[in-house]
């Protein structure tokens, strides 16, 4: 925060529980912290007459204190309990109040909610937003994503008859120490280990994403990831979100936000649906990994997604069932529905975006991943 003073436990107590707990004004509060506790009570007073207010011009100013008065982070925070609390939804229809707010995962979520009433004035603004935020987490997930890959595809699927420009010297060397020839001090290899080929889609991800509100950083993160994968050639990779319906955004992999635009947050779940959708993108069932990013609250047919799950799993299909891919900690699931699938070796966890490159590691090299079910 701009305020670099000390605060004293008293002083900060009273800032916490805000006016109310002090109605005859015995905690003396200097300036800064009174322009704090004008800003928190505005949100969080107890009878909150008139709160904000409705006016562009209210709403604006106290993004600005906020800003003022305390870090990056606290400012998000503050922002998601307006939208939350006060239902601030003028906060993201307006191209200036939208400029002034702390971009982060969860406005864009609520951004990504409305994308579909945004007027034209505050979709570029929005878009601008949603952007920042895509590029703070490429630099945060694309290169340990990729590296991941490269090295589990390189482990797991070695080329025994490479071309001069696919060979693995290192390993190759190793291999062959045995016929090192002393008349000629060099080793003359009688096997060649190679790298992969280079263009050969050797796996397949497909990352079907349920889009209901409540999976609304999932979304976020998992975008970001499939742009990720997708420039990995060795891999084939298809986003696909599903509410009721099912909307295959693969195409638009080379450019998140835009595959962002593309989600609906909100609305129902038809996990069946999707998984139908997604057997129709199967070629290779080996060498496919089926990634449900789902809390697994079936609004469809229970029966049949059960069914059709098993029917994936059975075909060879490597499937996970992630019940978040977020940093938001372990979120409310359906347990009867993660315990079915646990039975037919699809196991269901939460998972860090961090996390995730070693997870597709493993899924590559086809590890047990029970290990990551806590």
């Amino acid at each position: 925060m701009e305020n670099k003073q000390h605060i004293d436990p008293l002083e900060r107590w009273r800032l916490i529980l805000g006016k109310q707990s002090d109605p005859e004004e015995s905690v003396p509060l200097d300036a800064g912290a009174t322009g704090m506790d004008n800003v928190l009570e505005a949100l969080y007073g107890g009878q909150r007459k008139g709160g904000l207010g409705s006016s562009s011009p209210n709403v604006n100013r106290w993004l600005g204190d906020i800003r003022r008065y305390f870090p990056a982070p606290v400012v998000q925070v503050l922002q998601r309990d307006a939208l939350e609390r006060l239902g601030l939804t003028q906060m993201l229809l307006e191209p200036e109040l939208l400029a002034a707010v702390e971009p982060d995962i969860h406005l864009v979520g609520a951004l990504l909610s409305l994308n579909k009433v945004l007027p034209v004035q505050t979709r570029d603004t929005a878009r601008l937003v949603i952007k920042k935020v895509v590029q703070d987490l490429e630099k945060r997930l694309h290169h340990p994503l990729r590296a991941a890959v490269h090295r589990a595809l390189q482990r797991n699927t070695r080329n025994r008859r490479p071309r001069p420009g696919e060979i693995d010297w290192r390993r190759t060397i190793h291999q062959n120490m045995k016929h090192y020839q002393p008349e000629y001090r060099t080793i003359i290899p009688e096997t060649l280990v190679g790298f992969s080929r280079r263009g050969q889609a050797l796996r397949h991800i497909i990352l079907l994403t349920d889009q209901s509100g409540s999976m609304a950083s999932s979304v976020v993160f998992a975008g970001v990831l499939g742009a990720a994968l997708a420039s990995v050639r060795s891999v084939q990779t298809n986003v696909v979100v599903f509410d009721t319906a099912v909307a295959d955004l693969s195409e638009h992999l080379h450019d998140p936000v835009e595959l962002l635009f593309g989600t609906q947050l909100g609305g129902g779940t038809d996990i069946h649906k999707a998984l139908v959708y997604a057997q129709t993108l199967v070629r290779t069932p080996q060498d496919t990994i089926l990634i449900l990013i789902s809390d697994l609250f079936e609004g469809g047919n229970r029966m049949e997604m059960l069914k059709k799950a098993a029917e994936l799993r059975l075909s060879g299909v490597t499937m996970i069932a992630l019940l978040a891919l977020s940093d938001d900690g372990a979120p409310a699931y359906d347990q009867e529905n993660a315990a079915a699938f646990a039975e037919m070796d699809i196991p269901a966890f939460s998972c860090t975006p961090d996390l995730f490159p070693d997870l597709m590691a493993a899924a590559i090299q086809r590890e047990d991943l029970g290990k990551w079910v806590k």
